[in-house]
């Protein structure tokens, strides 16, 4: 698509895309945002949500996976200018940051200790993400594609593929819930004793001041976390958090859910408790991805990966350390 240099451009006409086997079960929603890299997430889901979008000539859902040799119906969309990012676009240092931050690479894959404040990728009004700066660093890579996501204020273990083989392995290990994820964080206060498993279903709403919040909810999706108290803090607990379920603010909303928000979680933690942190350096959530555990596509080798502390986190805990 030609791009403009300004407002916005449609699609001329419907289109028609056959699914390959290197996309075969490949979630409907997931193939839309590769193939339409500038709509917003919101867009891809209400045509999907009005019947817009085809498969076989028939109607889908977002979770619908797709098959080798099935036809998608694409409409017309409206999309954003069309501008690719280019080096320039990212200042050096931000390049170097997240080069610096490989912490494993081989020629089907790469692990990104990914840090705080930036997004997975761009859109919604981020002009490029951490998939951008990856796609610059190499250049050479024919496909560079994000396995799964994390929060944009969530630092942490990121899994790219480089093959769409590999993609499409890794997303059935993400589907059949064989990954190993788990996560470092702060709560404010105690954690409940004995409190390990949290089994609460989790909905996302949209208020009607606009945006959206997950909430704890009886017809919401199963979500389960298991929390292990790894150090008493002042006022606070340092904890790890393993995930079967990796549910949009999951470890957010299931530790609100004990009465123990995260440390400098704008969203569902308690504003004024977080200014005191601020001072401490920690300006942001303390929400850590450390380790990564999943079977590398090609060699069926056990990958465990282990994102080093960023400093902030690193700080935080030494200064609140109990004497």
């Amino acid at each position: 698509m030609s791009s403009k240099s300004s407002g916005s451009s449609k699609s001329s006409k419907v289109q028609f895309v056959n699914v390959t086997t290197e996309d075969e079960g490949q979630r409907v929603d997931n193939f839309l945002m590769r193939f339409l890299r500038k709509a917003p997430k919101t867009l891809v889901y209400r045509i999907i949500r009005k019947g817009e979008v085809r498969v076989n000539k028939g109607r889908v859902k977002a979770q619908t996976r797709l098959v080798a040799g099935d036809v998608v119906r694409i409409p017309p969309v409206e999309l954003p200018e069309s501008k690719v990012v280019v080096e320039s676009d990212i200042p050096h240092s931000q390049l170097q940051r997240i080069e610096e931050n490989i912490i494993y690479e081989d020629n089907d894959l790469m692990v990104v200790n990914k840090p705080s404040g930036v997004a997975v990728h761009g859109g919604s009004g981020v002009n490029w993400g951490l998939i951008e700066v990856v796609r610059i660093l190499r250049p050479l890579a024919k496909r560079l594609e994000l396995v799964h996501r994390i929060d944009r204020d969530t630092s942490g273990c990121l899994l790219i593929a480089k093959k769409a083989s590999v993609l499409k392995d890794l997303q059935q290990q993400v589907r059949e819930n064989k990954f190993d994820k788990r996560y470092l964080a702060i709560v404010t206060g105690r954690w409940p004793k004995r409190k390990t498993k949290v089994d609460l279903p989790l909905r996302k709403d949209r208020p009607k001041e606009g945006g959206w919040h997950v909430v704890v909810a009886q017809d919401g999706k199963p979500s389960v976390s298991y929390f292990t108290v790894e150090r008493h803090l002042q006022d606070c607990d340092l904890v790890s958090v393993k995930l079967e379920t990796g549910r949009t603010h999951q470890i957010r909303v299931h530790a609100l859910a004990q009465g123990c928000p995260l440390v400098g979680d704008d969203k569902y933690g308690d504003r004024e408790l977080n200014k005191r942190f601020r001072p401490m350096g920690m300006k942001r959530l303390a929400l850590h991805a450390q380790f990564l555990g999943f079977t590398h596509p090609v060699t069926k080798e056990w990958m465990q990966m282990e994102a080093p502390l960023w400093p902030d986190f690193e700080k935080i805990i030494e200064t609140l350390a109990l004497p």
